[in-house]
């Protein structure tokens, strides 16, 4: 029994979650080679967009499987373990958004020294 939730698993609100993470990553690695004022400035705007957005494919997970288990009419006729990789999936943008905002802001550790 393997444990498979990948991107392609995902729907479109948690696939924009996730790729809204790579924005301050990219910027972080930038300052890291080159760091200007500006890009220092970017980061924080960038951090909340990216924070906001693992939330919003949160919720919309959340709201997705209550969706999925309020429609079935009996209960005890919920397929649990789908119930459980439901949530699984839904945990997997906070996951790589976090993911890449502490990798981010590891960079700019580096950037910050640099000036």
């Amino acid at each position: 029994m393997g444990f498979e939730v990948s991107f392609g698993s995902q729907g479109i609100v948690g696939k924009l979650g996730m790729l809204i993470g790579l924005a301050p990553l990219g910027v972080a690695l930038l300052c890291a080679v080159r760091p200007t004022e500006g890009r220092l400035a970017l980061m924080r705007p960038l951090t909340l967009a990216t924070i906001f957005a693992a939330l919003c494919s949160f919720v919309a997970g959340l709201a997705n499987m209550l969706v999925g288990i309020g429609h079935t009419r009996d209960i005890s006729a919920v397929a649990w373990q789908n119930v459980a990789l439901g949530g699984a999936e839904t945990l997997i943008p906070l996951l790589v958004a976090f993911g890449c905002l502490t990798v981010a802001w590891l960079l700019m550790t580096v950037a910050l020294r640099r000036t």
